[in-house]
């Protein structure tokens, strides 16, 4: 690609206003200044679009924004910029925001975007509450045959694109950062993609491409510290259906849903063939994922001197095979590596500080008989080398059911509490050598930046033109998981003030906590609340409310921030010593509810007729219960007196609201 840039460079831009409908065809720079043009809806269309080859589109000081930024992100639309087909197209620079979609491009061959921030684009209200997560805010990535990842918005949506680079872009306050379908060949380098409601970067049948050193931090969703940590599938970085041979490297993937989610794909599940394959994972930060900072499965894979600390599982590998898992940091994980049926695998060389359990390997004779993948391949968990690895204040080094072919050798122990082996099930051959003695060694030698690498192995580093050669860090990365905080737009990206509850919402006294940036807070107004714990303070503190009885659920609590810059939620900055509001309001207001649940037999089900159900409704109830508030969001029913399934609720109250405009929105499964 570096011959054709002095082609591109020899053009002359023309300098033009940009306008809807905009058609560009050659090398063109864009009159710098703010430009507010909605978007087509539909995505086949754009503001601006590009054809040709050899051709430069600079967009430095251009602000284009779809919609008034103050706007609720969901009602974002459109694309901004579509690129179709050509060779050799470069964007440059600018700000894209308010829309579905910032960049489209689809069949080009050598693409380049550098420079461009693309945050604050379209992403949906979440429906997640602090004590218990909502079903609807889970994602799903099987499919993208026919663009149903479109669906997810993008800043950057990228299709059958071969060759060039993106480089040194920023995604933040949207959904998902870079979205690569079927492309190849592409150089994704020291982009900031961070802060998003789903991916950082998401491949689907995207392989040979390079991924390094980018900041791919806090892209997360489904995550309440202290109620529920499942991630809902968002990620920092997901490699999905059969792309194979990518390079990542030298990453921060920290407190994303999961740090790695990669999948081999449907095709793969239905006929046991392919995966995505011979991926090289080196040298990334995965931390303190909700759920797994690494999760690799059906698919053969290498992981060499990552780290991955604080999350629930260090690497989920199911069904991996083949794969080589060298010369890693798991730390304080509850399970450091946890691999079911997996073949073939090798984990040497690393540090397992503080883990619960260390290394869980196991099979199951019984797997889902709607899978096409054990019916084609042998599944059985089975020949395994562990040697050479550190095990320190482990409770369970290595923990085996129904594996076979086991062999471990050469590891060291210290301040384990079970250091051998401990099969159940049939084990077959186990092999354990001799532990190596105790090192001495501190857990505060922990996780340092990279361990060394067994010398057959130091071969497979990336070369780099130029230092660093390990993940970029900052404060945000290196805190736990308590750092992650999503509200109903996403995770907060602690660029603002914020007021948020301590622990439950529903506490009195509510304790909140003022989060943000450095400074000094103050009440500017409080409404419905009849005690205060403090009216002032610096940043960091908690104020406890307690709402008035007569204030039917209905409070507000007004502060005032002064101290550094500040970027709020929407993306509109102020200068440090500009004063900030922020606030926190309850609104619920006191509903009795009398209700009583109802049963069906498999003979009567009453989903399909309404008749059915009118008959129900005359039978005498299963239970009857009066209730404060109306919330059967769970998994397993709550009150013993209910039945798993088939089972209704008819509730009722009386509300007594003050003259508004209201919505009511109810949230259901089945």
């Amino acid at each position: 690609m570096a011959a054709l840039a002095p082609a591109v460079a020899a053009q002359r831009a023309a300098l033009i206003e940009l306008r809807p409908g905009l058609v560009i065809t050659q090398s063109t720079r864009i009159v710098p200044r703010r430009y507010r043009l909605a978007a087509p809806a539909s995505l086949d269309s754009a503001v601006l679009v590009i054809r040709g080859d050899n051709l430069t589109l600079q967009l430095d000081g251009v602000v284009l924004e779809g919609q008034d930024p103050a706007a609720a992100p969901d009602r974002a639309a459109g694309v901004a910029i579509r690129i179709e087909g050509g060779r050799n197209v470069r964007v440059i620079g600018g700000i894209i925001r308010g829309y579905k979609v910032a960049i489209r491009a689809r069949g080009t061959r050598g693409l380049t975007l550098r420079g461009i921030d693309a945050s604050y684009n379209w992403k949906p209200r979440l429906f997640s509450l602090i004590e218990h997560e909502s079903l609807l805010d889970w994602l799903s990535f099987h499919h993208n045959e026919q663009d149903e990842w479109l669906r997810y918005g993008a800043a950057f949506y990228l299709d059958g694109v071969r060759g060039g680079e993106v480089r040194r872009n920023q995604v933040a306050q949207g959904m998902n950062g870079l979205l690569l379908v079927r492309c190849d060949s592409l150089r994704v380098e020291e982009n900031t993609f961070s802060f998003n409601s789903g991916l950082g970067i998401g491949l689907y049948r995207s392989s040979d491409n390079t991924i390094l050193r980018n900041r791919l931090d806090y892209n997360v969703r489904g995550y309440s510290h202290g109620f529920y940590r499942r991630g809902q599938d968002s990620a920092d970085l997901l490699l999905y259906e059969q792309s194979s041979r990518n390079l990542v490297a030298y990453n921060s993937a920290t407190h994303g849903g999961d740090g790695l989610f990669l999948w081999a794909g449907q095709s793969t599940m239905d006929s046991g063939q392919g995966g995505a394959n011979d991926n090289l994972f080196y040298g990334n930060d995965f931390s303190f994922a909700p759920a797994n900072a690494m999760e690799a499965t059906f698919s053969r894979n290498s992981f060499l001197a990552n780290r991955a600390e604080g999350s629930d599982y260090g690497l989920w590998g199911g069904y991996s095979y083949e794969s080589t898992v060298v010369g890693n940091c798991f730390r304080e994980n509850r399970t450091g590596i946890a691999i079911e049926h997996g073949q073939d695998n090798r984990i040497g060389g690393n540090l397992f500080a503080g883990d619960t359990t260390a290394i869980s390997l196991s099979g199951d004779p019984l797997e889902p008989s709607e899978w096409g993948y054990p019916k084609h391949r042998d599944t059985q968990s089975r020949d395994y080398r562990i040697e050479g690895n550190h095990f320190l204040r482990n409770r369970v080094a290595v923990r085996v059911r129904n594996t076979t072919g086991l062999l471990v050798t050469a590891n060291r122990y210290d301040a384990v509490d079970s250091a051998e082996v401990s099969p159940r099930g049939p084990a077959g051959a186990v092999a354990i050598s001799p532990a190596r003695p105790p090192s001495g060694r501190s857990d505060r030698e922990a996780c340092p930046a990279m361990l060394p690498l067994p010398d057959e192995f130091a071969s497979w580093a990336p070369r780099l033109s130029r230092a660093p050669r390990s993940a970029p860090a900052s404060l945000l990365t290196r805190r736990d998981r308590s750092a992650i905080v999503v509200d109903e737009w996403g995770p907060y990206d602690w660029r603002s003030p914020k007021l948020w509850p301590v622990d439950s919402s529903h506490a009195i006294p509510l304790r909140l906590r003022t989060l943000g940036p450095p400074g000094a807070w103050r009440v500017l107004t409080r409404r419905g609340i009849t005690l205060l714990s403090r009216s002032e303070g610096t940043m960091g503190d908690t104020v406890a409310v307690t709402p008035a009885r007569d204030s039917a659920g209905d409070w507000e609590l007004v502060l005032a921030y002064t101290g550094a810059a500040t970027m709020s939620p929407r993306g509109i900055p102020r200068r440090a010593g500009t004063p900030y509001r922020f606030s926190y309001a309850h609104y619920e207001p006191a509903a009795g509810w009398a209700a009583r649940a109802l049963a069906w037999s498999d003979s009567s089900d009453v989903r399909g007729d309404s008749t059915v159900f009118a008959r129900l409704l005359r039978e005498p109830p299963l239970l009857l219960r009066e209730l404060a508030r109306l919330d059967f969001e769970w998994y397993r029913p709550q009150l013993a007196e209910l039945p798993r399934d088939r089972w209704a609720l008819e509730a009722t109250t009386t509300v007594t609201l003050p003259p508004g405009s209201y919505n009511l929105r109810t949230i259901s499964d089945d």
